[in-house]
């Protein structure tokens, strides 16, 4: 199974196209849109995403990443293999979370095909060694890594890391890394912890551990971003800080 994780968006013109070469390269190897809504530009706040994602999606996938604000410099396009899964995108951050090195059994460089276009390696470089993989062949590797950008990244990041259609607020923190927390702050509002939306009246703010494990800010039937004036990147406080 390929997965695709993405900033492309999915009214744009980019996503159609990587699954247009897995079309034609690996028909048929099942493709899953995994998300392409990823927060664009912002590579810190989409490895967390990523990673919490990938935390239940099949053994064995193949999953190209990409949000990459630095495409066609001289970043590194990589592969990573781990345990579970098998990762291809650009060596920004984006992959380090999801495949922390105890987990990697292989991390190298691809090289760049000559005709890829400089600002399209999603389509060029990276759908073509993804299906490659899925169909059992091995794609040119120009070397072998030790580290990867990221790797010294925490696990939890203390902001907002995506807004979903609701004006629901997903933190970069684990849930279990503020278990003992009884309040959150955001733009100086308290928000107190719930288990579901029904523990709370509607309209009133709560934050709980929502289905990635992740802590999330939600205000019942209404949205909890529009409320708090807050954003990708605003900054979440917890009690004891």
């Amino acid at each position: 199974m390929i997965l695709l994780f993405t900033d492309f968006g999915v009214n744009d013109i980019y996503a159609g196209q990587v699954r247009a070469v897995l079309a034609q390269r690996c028909p048929e190897v099942p493709v899953v849109d995994l998300f392409h809504d990823a927060p664009a530009f912002n590579v810190r706040a989409s490895a967390r995403l990523l990673a919490s994602l990938v935390e239940r999606v099949p053994d064995d996938s193949i999953i190209m990443a990409v949000v990459d604000p630095g495409v066609g410099s001289d970043r590194r396009a990589i592969m990573v293999k781990t345990g579970r899964h098998t990762f291809v995108g650009p060596d920004n951050g984006l992959l380090a979370l999801a495949a922390r090195p105890a987990s990697r059994t292989l991390v190298a460089t691809l090289p760049v095909p000559v005709t890829a276009s400089p600002t399209f390696h999603g389509r060029d470089l990276f759908a073509p060694v993804v299906a490659q993989l899925a169909v059992g062949q091995q794609p040119a590797l120009a070397g072998s890594l030790d580290q990867l950008v990221g790797d010294d990244w925490d696990d939890d990041l203390a902001e907002i890391i995506y807004v979903d259609h609701y004006g629901n607020l997903v933190t970069g923190l684990k849930a279990g890394a503020v278990t003992a927390v009884h309040r959150l702050f955001v733009n100086d509002v308290a928000i107190s912890q719930s288990r579901i939306f029904d523990d709370v009246s509607i309209g009133e703010l709560m934050w709980y551990e929502n289905s990635l494990g992740l802590v999330e800010i939600a205000r019942n039937q209404g949205s909890a971003a529009a409320h708090l004036g807050a954003k990708i990147g605003t900054r979440v406080q917890t009690e004891n800080q």
